[in-house]
């Protein structure tokens, strides 16, 4: 199975990069004004943002449709409201899940007047349409993922994690420097998607810097040896 792995590389520094003062983003696939025929998605993995928003700004009421959006704070507080009554804030080591559906508005502001707040903001097409909008938002400890994999989402509400309308696992990993863990796919037809947060790592024999990307398909199972102390964000989706 190995020789018929097929990887795609993207490297922190070939993403987009939008800065709008008060927010500077990067987009791992075409989003807004950046736009790359070669970069519109990973099977399901429809958009990935890596975002800083200035103490006391963020995004205004806005509507959404038919996506999963996930929300992970990495530094800081996210503010967060929306038509389903939700309001609150969320801050690292907790993940916030939203279904879209049928339609939904929310505003995501930075918690704090004064920090900044950063963010990954990922969204995945569903595999349903039209289902009836859903919030949540769990927090999870940082030492179920010390060399070891901590399932954040997936398709099931019983499993670990929280969970959204695709057949799409999320892991988190922080493994000291020496230390490699190997993920075992869940899905059928599915790709995984490899988001380096911190540190080096070493993947399918290539080397990730921080905010490095590989994408991974034909495979079974993928082993991650940290070259250095590493934080790493695991995405498995259907590839269509």
């Amino acid at each position: 199975m190995e020789e018929e792995m097929k990887t795609i590389i993207h490297k922190a520094d070939s993403r987009g990069y939008a800065n709008h003062g008060w927010l500077k983003s990067y987009h791992t696939f075409s989003f807004a004004g950046y736009h790359d025929p070669s970069r519109m998605h990973f099977g399901a993995l429809r958009v990935l943002n890596d975002d800083y928003v200035e103490g006391g700004n963020g995004f205004g009421r806005h509507p959404h449709a038919n996506m999963e959006i996930i929300s992970i704070p990495l530094e800081g507080k996210l503010a967060h409201g929306d038509s389903m009554g939700n309001n609150g804030t969320i801050e690292a080591n907790e993940i916030q899940v939203m279904s879209a559906g049928i339609g939904v508005t929310h505003s995501e502001f930075n918690g704090s007047d004064t920090d900044p707040v950063k963010f990954l903001q990922i969204w995945l097409f569903p595999k349903t349409e039209n289902v009836t909008p859903r919030y949540d938002q769990i927090r999870v400890d940082p030492a179920d993922r010390k060399n070891r994999l901590q399932q954040v989402i997936s398709p099931n509400p019983d499993d670990e994690g929280t969970w959204i309308h695709q057949d799409a696992w999320f892991h988190l990993s922080d493994l000291d420097e020496g230390k490699s863990v190997t993920y075992s796919l869940k899905g059928e037809g599915t790709g995984v998607y490899i988001f380096l947060l911190e540190g080096e790592l070493e993947v399918a024999g290539e080397k990730l810097n921080r905010r490095d990307a590989i994408g991974i398909t034909d495979v079974k199972d993928i082993t991650l040896s940290a070259q250095q102390d590493a934080s790493v964000l695991i995405m498995e989706v259907p590839m269509f």
